[in-house]
């Protein structure tokens, strides 16, 4: 029996298998972007038959996929209206009155999923305390059925005022809807979104109602075809907070698969770094088209309730579309593999975001004609044009060079220049925002390891490493398809949510037990209807908090047992150390306020162990060739090593290259290296003490 993860990434799908005794096998197929179901269904009879699997002895297929993100940047998701209060159908257009570049006049915003023209409002209110104002006008709610199956409508998001605090007026027109035969898919916002701020609520609710059509057709395709192979009803979907879940469960909840691929990388970078019990980690994934990083504390990914997606600005907070969604928090740069370079407005060397993406692709793969980050790479001696993906697709060096060329022409540069400009214009942009995403939590990025994956990240992360003073680098195996790996080694989870305002001191503890008691009960069947067992779920409960008056909150971690009145100094002393860790300080006298109280419902996956075998103990260098290092500035002499071949404990110096199919890892002159017993190669820089080492000294 095997289980299969599926990951589909920018320029390839990913494919990686386990089977009884742990041993993992993986593939690599080229992503079909217009349809990428198409790449998963082909790749994977490809990987079946290359491997001798068994398709219909397949215990279960997990799988992440862009679809989601995709379909809203690209603006391709189902024609979608939005149902909201009299007096509310502009919130998408308002939205908040913080802007993302404050100086400039001419500033874009973020354009609403859902036009004006298929805004919809009708007569009903609810208070923020839960109670009825104004009853639904039922007539009206039985005409604007009729004018939505009449326009076309695929899908509608219902996004009434207050529907957090009581969700009935919401249910009322679902059943409607129902009642009067429409075909429309519903959403509601108090299902997908249950908490405050209107217009973080209103795009949740767009969002999941704009791409669930599309999700639910995607699904449809892969079961049907994974069925013809002999290997139906066995598909299971990871989502952005780093779970697991059913097709069926995942469909309903479609805005939660928008950053599912990255969550497997993140939750592959855990299990990995725990296994070696390093539980403070950088996951560092680089890409096709992107890359991707996340901190890891005490072995456990962070997680944010809220997302952006759609940025106006890429790299700019506030210049996209919120979503209300528990994700990992992942910090994406727009940099990967296929990353083209070209002249900036000042005709300077720019690189990124544009991507050659898998169609045309880098010019070194025979099609495209830019230059890209891919291009550098194989210029500069870190890939073996014969070897990558294992020698299953050659590269070619004179299109690379021709592409550089042109590049540098147009720069005033040679060849040599140009791909050495790329290279270290984006391992600084990468270095940049990892020391941003760590210093903005208050951490020394030289107290983490670095966990390098995906197909250029063991390129680049050594460069990236050395730029941090980071001093401990650690490389996993395949890790060209971590994400697939994360997907098979990722537990069944549940994130629910409920608001209800209060001050410490005041708080009603009954209204607080009562809903937790409908989340756990919520959580209970929501695993079970996911495939799991929820007679072993586990159970962690937070609350955000405030000071009263702050636009913005701090989760705090509930303690087990009974939520009473006596456990308030207990939740004012976490506040109080939890606001400390983030800003530095913290007032003793202020009053604090509770408003979104959270619960995660957890199956871990039973206990196992996966391996790696080697391929053979013969010799495991392949050869020696020129490669260029940034550290000396030239290039040096620099062995090759086949990784299938490197036993447990094998040790050197740098320079070296270390070659498996998905990826090459560079290791630097200045570097030491070993293959650990789990078969991941650690690599120790010689960076700068931390700030915590040098006053101890």
């Amino acid at each position: 029996m095997h289980s299969i993860g599926i990951d589909v990434g920018g320029t390839f799908t990913d494919f990686v298998a386990i089977d009884d005794t742990g041993v993992v096998s993986v593939f690599k197929h080229l992503t079909t972007p217009a349809d990428p179901s198409i790449g998963v269904l082909e790749g994977l009879q490809a990987f079946a038959e290359r491997s001798g699997l068994e398709l219909p002895s397949i215990a279960r297929i997990i799988h992440g996929t862009t679809l989601v993100a995709n379909s809203i940047i690209e603006r391709r998701g189902s024609m979608t209206a939005l149902v909201t209060t009299t007096g509310f159908a502009d919130v998408l257009e308002i939205g908040r009155e913080a802007r993302y570049d404050l100086y400039d006049l001419a500033l874009e915003r973020p354009e609403p999923l859902i036009p004006r023209p298929l805004r919809f409002e009708i007569t009903e209110r609810t208070l923020a305390d839960g109670s009825e104002l104004e009853a639904l006008d039922e007539n009206a709610a039985h005409d604007l059925v009729a004018r939505l199956g009449a326009a076309g409508i695929e899908s509608v998001a219902i996004c009434f005022l207050h529907s957090y605090a009581n969700p009935t007026h919401e249910r009322q027109l679902a059943r409607i809807f129902a009642d009067d035969g429409s075909r429309i898919d519903v959403t509601l916002s108090s299902d997908i979104a249950p908490e405050w701020r209107e217009y973080e609520r209103s795009c949740t609710a767009a969002a999941n109602a704009y791409v669930r059509p599309l999700v639910r057709r995607y699904m449809a395709h892969l079961e049907t075809g994974f069925d013809a192979m002999g290997a139906g009803q066995r598909l299971f979907v990871m989502l952005s907070q780093g779970g697991v879940t059913s097709a069926a469960l995942a469909t309903e909840l479609a805005v939660q698969l928008i950053e599912s691929g990255p969550a497997g990388g993140v939750m592959a970078a855990a299990f990995l770094g725990g296994r070696r019990g390093l539980r403070d980690l950088i996951s560092f994934d680089m890409g096709g088209t992107t890359a991707k990083v996340s901190l890891i504390q005490g072995g456990a990914p962070l997680h944010v309730p809220e997302m952006e997606v759609a940025r106006v600005a890429r790299l700019k907070r506030g210049s996209g579309l919120p979503l209300k969604l528990p994700t990992i928090e992942i910090t994406e740069i727009g940099t990967g593999g296929g990353s083209i370079g070209h002249p900036d407005s000042l005709g300077l060397l720019k690189v990124g975001p544009q991507s050659a993406g898998a169609d045309p692709g880098p010019a070194c793969y025979g099609k495209g004609v830019e230059a890209t980050v891919t291009d550098a790479d194989l210029h500069l001696g870190y890939l073996n044009p014969a070897y990558f993906l294992g020698g299953a697709m050659p590269l070619f060096p004179e299109r690379a060079d021709a592409a550089l060329a042109q590049l540098g022409a147009s720069l005033g540069i040679d060849t040599e220049q140009c791909a050495r400009g790329i290279f270290d214009i984006v391992n600084h942009q990468m270095a940049l925002a990892i020391r941003t995403n760590v210093v903005e939590r208050g951490h020394d990025p030289r107290a983490f390891t670095l966990v390098a994956f995906g197909g250029a990240g063991p390129v680049h992360a050594y460069e990236v490493a050395r730029i941090l003073g980071i001093r401990r680098l650690l490389c996993p195996p395949a890790a060209g398809v971590a994400s697939a790996l994360g997907f098979l080694v990722s537990p069944f989870s549940v994130d629910l949510s409920r608001t209800l305002v209060g001050r410490v001191g005041n708080l009603h503890w009954d209204q607080v037990q009562s809903r937790f008691a409908d989340m756990e009960a919520q959580a209970t069947e929501l695993l079970h209807r996911a495939g799991a067992d929820p007679a072993t779920m586990t159970i962690q409960r937070r609350v955000d908090m405030r000071y009263a008056g702050q636009g913005y909150e701090v989760p705090v971690a509930l303690p087990d047992g009974a939520l009473v009145a006596t456990i308030e100094p207990q939740l004012r002393a976490a506040f109080d150390l939890a606001y400390e860790r983030r800003y530095g300080g913290h007032l003793d006298d202020s009053p604090i306020e509770t408003l979104h109280w959270r619960l995660t419902a957890t199956i871990e996956r039973d206990a196992f162990d996966i391996s790696f075998p080697l391929e053979s103990s013969e010799e495991a260098a392949r050869g020696r060739r020129q490669v260029y290092f940034p550290e000396i500035e030239d290039y040096a002499q620099t062995i090759a090593y086949d990784r299938y071949r490197l036993a447990p404990g094998t040790r050197g110096d740098g320079p070296a290259l270390i070659e498996e199919r998905e990826s090459t890892i560079v290791i630097g002159p200045g570097a030491t290296w070993e293959v650990d017993d789990l078969a991941n190669v650690i690599i120790s820089l010689p960076g700068r003490k931390t700030h915590e080492e040098e006053q101890s000294l």
